[in-house]
């Protein structure tokens, strides 16, 4: 998995955008963070800061580069222009018809550079009746179903998750359509254009409640699943959070022979036929008989109860960091002055670059290995084109 000879040239700015090339980035790729002249990506001054960075840009920049370019001007047009001849792939998230007006739409840049990845990632995509429509990632999750499902039930109101939901399967999506149209290019199928909306890709997580939701054992009037009424949203006690005597652990012995474990381990083999009754009063007998169960015991004890037990804490995000599993798997970059989630999997993928790139630090590096000369350069700085 390495993307050492792949050039991408970043468009975005703030989290999904930045996180999908911080993936590509992760794997190798040469990512080139185009900024505008001003103030560059405002998630730069963004609170809370480390070291006067914003958190959010330390975090998914890493190891890129950045160029200052005034994509308004000609010139920082036709400087992005000579970029895209030797690039592989372009990622942008401006609002739609943005990138028509600034000259860099895929059909322009397909000029340039025929077998071009590029892929645009908005809120609601290129097409259709939201196209137009300002979003954030809350929007998102929204409109895709998630946020009905986050709550026990109707009784209560919608929580806003604790993730940005929306905003990373987006940028995670942006990713695998880069890697994507790579791998066809590969196959001579040239280049490829991909539309991203991040409210799609929110509704495709909603695998496991789509059947319902399009009508499939609904009778006549029923509003599709509903929260605290599916197997997976706590309808069932064997799936479900329950209160430790310090916290909040999880139980998700969704098979028997998980169910079974538990069971065994917590001597409570009565329980064992419970499991997948489909009884109102046993399922709410079996709940209250988990509840005071785990309140007996500490976080730390019922992680402690059994491998095959599916019984799992409930850890704050400082907690989780500090796990031992994900240091081991690098998920989380303990060393160094800055602390980062890195990478999330294990592969051979080459050591990564763990700097922060200055607003436009690189653009004379870039713009020589474009094939402009000193002069060039300094009369494009006088007349503001670049930084």
């Amino acid at each position: 998995m390495r993307l050492t000879d792949v050039r991408v040239l970043d468009l975005t700015r703030l989290l999904p955008g930045p996180y999908a090339t911080q993936l590509l980035a992760d794997l190798g790729a040469d990512v080139v963070k185009v900024e505008d002249t001003d103030t560059g990506d405002y998630a730069r001054h963004m609170p809370p800061t480390v070291d006067g960075v914003g958190a959010v840009f330390d975090g998914v920049n890493r190891g890129k580069r950045s160029v200052a370019l005034d994509l308004k001007s000609d010139a920082g047009r036709e400087a992005f222009y000579a970029l895209v001849e030797d690039a592989d792939a372009v990622v942008e998230s401006f609002r739609p018809g943005v990138v028509e007006r600034l000259g860099v739409d895929s059909e322009t840049l397909a000029e340039y550079n025929e077998d071009l990845v590029y892929v645009a990632l908005t809120g609601y995509g290129q097409t259709g009746p939201l196209a137009d429509r300002a979003g954030h990632d809350l929007n998102y999750v929204g409109r895709a179903g998630l946020l009905d499902m986050t709550r026990e039930s109707e009784a209560e109101a919608p929580r806003v998750p604790g993730y940005q939901i929306g905003d990373l399967s987006g940028g995670l999506f942006t990713a695998f359509a880069v890697v994507s149209g790579l791998l066809s290019r590969s196959f001579g199928n040239g280049g490829s254009y991909v539309d991203v909306a991040m409210a799609d890709v929110a509704l495709t997580f909603g695998q496991a409640h789509a059947a319902e939701a399009f009508g499939a054992g609904r009778s006549e009037g029923e509003n599709g699943p509903r929260p605290g009424e599916t197997p997976l949203t706590g309808a069932y006690p064997w799936y479900d959070v329950y209160e430790a005597s310090d916290g909040y652990v999880t139980l998700a012995a969704l098979e028997p022979q998980f169910w079974a474990a538990f069971c065994e381990a917590v001597d409570r083999e009565d329980l064992r036929s419970y499991h997948m009754t489909d009884d109102d009063a046993e399922r709410a007998a079996l709940r209250e008989e988990l509840a005071d169960l785990f309140a007996e015991r500490t976080r730390e004890e019922w992680a402690e109860l059994g491998p095959q037990t599916t019984v799992e804490p409930v850890l704050t995000p400082a907690e989780a960091v500090d796990d031992e599993s994900v240091r081991e798997r690098v998920v989380v970059d303990a060393n160094g002055d800055r602390p980062r989630l890195g990478f999330p999997a294990v592969t051979d993928r080459p050591d990564p670059e763990e700097s922060v790139p200055g607003h436009g630090e690189h653009t004379d590096t870039i713009l020589h290995e474009a094939g402009y000369d000193d002069a060039t350069i300094a009369d494009l700085r006088d007349s503001g084109a670049i930084r």
